[in-house]
């Protein structure tokens, strides 16, 4: 389980990212299949999350979900910083974005393989040692690279660099899971920073996972 927690925390947060030339939300309509015998698809995605908020501000970004276990998750661009708030604990869980477990084996670009919101998106894949992740993206949903260049955890340096744009969707699958992520609403809108500060007298604690 503990390897499992691991995935999914580097996989949650890399369902987004829009950069400086795009501030506002995203939300995505997440499914989760199982391949662990003793949890159904229907547990993974309730103690996950369904849906997702995802909100961007120039290099920091904050994802909410409706998940049971999983609440939210916040990246501090200045501290390179990833936090996770889970529900069994006040305590917020940090993963130091410098560092990254999985390792990429091949990258490839497939172009206009489909079309969501409108977008027409081509396709990155990614042959990882934890399994296999497809991105789709349009480059009119440009990100700001550099903003992200220290960020190795989950991989997302490594789908910016080659994409240089946010996914509308992905697909994630290794040893535990497949998780597919689409995107179900795009909106452009002035966030205040204070949605992207820890809150007031937060406890955290390096994540064990």
């Amino acid at each position: 389980m503990t390897k499992t927690i691991t995935f999914l925390l580097a996989t949650l947060f890399a369902i987004t990212s829009f950069g400086q030339t795009f501030e506002g939300k995203i939300v995505y309509k997440n499914n989760y299949k199982s391949k662990m015998p003793n949890m159904t698809d229907e547990q993974f995605t309730t103690m996950m999350g369904s849906t997702q908020e995802y909100f961007i501000k120039n290099g920091d970004y904050k994802s909410v979900a409706n998940g049971s276990f999983f609440q939210w998750q916040l990246y501090v661009n200045k501290d390179n910083k990833l936090y996770s708030k889970m529900s069994n604990s006040e305590t917020l869980l940090w993963n130091d974005a410098a560092t990254n477990p999985d390792e990429i084996l091949k990258a490839e670009v497939n172009k206009g393989v489909t079309e969501i919101l409108g977008f027409k998106c081509d396709e990155l894949v990614l042959t990882c040692k934890s399994g296999i992740q497809k991105y789709y993206f349009n480059t009119k949903l440009s990100v700001d690279t550099k903003l992200f260049a220290n960020h190795k955890f989950g991989n997302w340096f490594d789908f910016l660099s080659k994409s240089n744009s946010l996914p509308l969707k992905s697909i994630v699958d290794n040893g535990q899971f497949t998780l597919e992520s689409v995107a179900t609403e795009v909106k452009e809108m002035k966030l205040d920073k204070a949605l992207f500060e820890l809150p007031a007298d937060s406890k955290t604690m390096k994540s064990p996972y």
